[in-house]
Formats: C-alpha cells, structure tokens, sequence
C-alpha cells in the first residue's frame, strides 16, 4: 500500500537491461528515478518488453507514465508494441501524464494517429542541438519556465523518427536532423525524441554494443564518441521540463 498522498508513477521499460547499466547503475530503472523523481515518490517497474504490464483496474491510481526507448521498432507488430499502443490509448482517454522518450516518443505517437517510421538520413548517434519552435501555444506545465533557452543539447541514440504527429499534436521543437524532436497534446502527453536520462558513459556502452552487432560502422562510432569529449547535454535542463510535465509546477 502506498502513503496516503504520495505521488505515484510507472516506468514502462522497454529494452532489457544491458549488463554495463546493471553492473554501474542496477539497471534502466534508478537511471530513470534519478532523473525524474523524487525521494517522496513511488515509481513502479513494468517490464513491458517481457511482457510486464499494469493493471487496467490500477492506472487511476498513477499520476504519471514513462515510456522508455528501445531497440524494437515503434511500427513494429510484436504482440506486447501492439498491446502497448492500447495502453497508450487508454492513458489518453484518461487523459493521464505520459511522457514517451526516444522509442516512447514514437510509439506514442503511433497510437495516437500519427505516422513513423526509419529515418530518411540515417542514425543519429550523440549530442543533437534541439531548437525550441518559438511560437507553439503555451502548455501549462512549461509555465513558469520562462528561462529555458531557444536551444538545448540532448544526447541522440535512434534511427527510427516521427513522420508526422497525430491530430492535435503540436511539434514544439525541431533539429537539423529531425523534424519531430519534441511534441505535446494538451497537457498529459509529452514526447521526447532525445534521451534525457543518458549519462555520456551509457552512450558511448552503447555505442560499443551497436558497432559490435554490426548496426554502425567503425568510422562512424568513432566520430561520434570524439564528439561527446568535447561538449555536455543540457541534462539539468532537460530534467527540469520532464518533471515540470510529470508533476505541474513542482506540486
């Protein structure tokens, strides 16, 4: 049972945990509760991958959801994308918090309406400048946050993107490499095509395991591991807006 008044969340995970997370930070989950919450909080693992998901007579009880990223596609079939979608579904309806990163994102965005699929130009591995779209209609749970900057830099492991937002989305920031990097729909649905929970050193494991299995090339890992030495993620920046969005105005 949890304490009365507590805020309560759930991580949707969707990747398994590699054995450098596991062995430097227990797993996926603490990267994300360092990110995003809070000692007061309780957040709840469902390991949708494998098939772990919440309750349907339970999700009242949330006050917000993470989707994480993954090395599936969002398009893709398997039985537990296409439950998912279902999910996503039901959260909009309730209209409760959901918060989609990188994989997250784009199946957010699937099971609204909106269209994705492989990027035109390829992967984007490393530190990406986002540029906020100037005049998106104010959303609530940036109030407040009058200082965040025209543009952000955010660590980029994907090379699937969104197409085209569902009906009602509003695209409120974009790359030179991305047309979609960020999008809302109203107040509850935030999706983040970057990783904001990504330290440097999770990157460039990854980086190791994706030129390993043969999913990029040599040259290009190196360039883009060159790259991470000589700039930082606007981290904080980007965990300021994920938890104004997951709690509203620090409340």
């Amino acid at each position: 049972m949890g304490v009365e008044g507590e805020k309560r969340y759930a991580l949707l995970l969707a990747c398994k945990d590699s054995e450098y997370v596991k062995e430097v930070y227990g797993g996926y989950f603490n990267v994300f509760v360092a990110t995003f919450g809070e000692v007061e909080e309780r957040w709840d693992l469902f390991r949708i991958v494998e098939g772990q998901f919440p309750d349907m007579n339970e999700l009242q009880n949330y006050d917000g959801f993470v989707v994480s990223g993954s090395p599936y596609d969002a398009y893709g079939n398997d039985y537990w994308i296409l439950k998912l979608c279902f999910l996503l579904q039901t959260l909009d309806a309730m209209r409760k918090k959901v918060l989609g990163i990188c994989f997250g994102h784009q199946v957010l965005c699937r099971a609204l309406g909106g269209k994705v699929g492989k990027a035109y130009s390829g992967w984007d591995i490393g530190l990406r400048k986002v540029r906020i779209v100037k005049d998106f209609s104010p959303c609530a749970f940036l109030e407040g946050f009058d200082d965040i900057p025209p543009a952000l830099t955010i660590i980029e492991c994907h090379q699937d993107e969104v197409l085209e937002v569902p009906v009602g989305g509003e695209v409120i920031a974009y790359s030179d490499k991305t047309s979609v990097e960020m999008f809302t729909i109203g107040d509850h649905i935030l999706g983040i095509q970057g990783h904001p929970e990504y330290t440097k050193d999770i990157l460039n494991n990854l980086i190791d395991r994706l030129l390993t299995n043969g999913s990029i090339e040599k040259g290009f890992a190196e360039d883009a591991k060159s790259k991470l030495e000589i700039a930082e993620p606007d981290r904080k920046c980007w965990e300021k807006i994920c938890k104004m969005f997951l709690k509203g105005r620090w409340n």
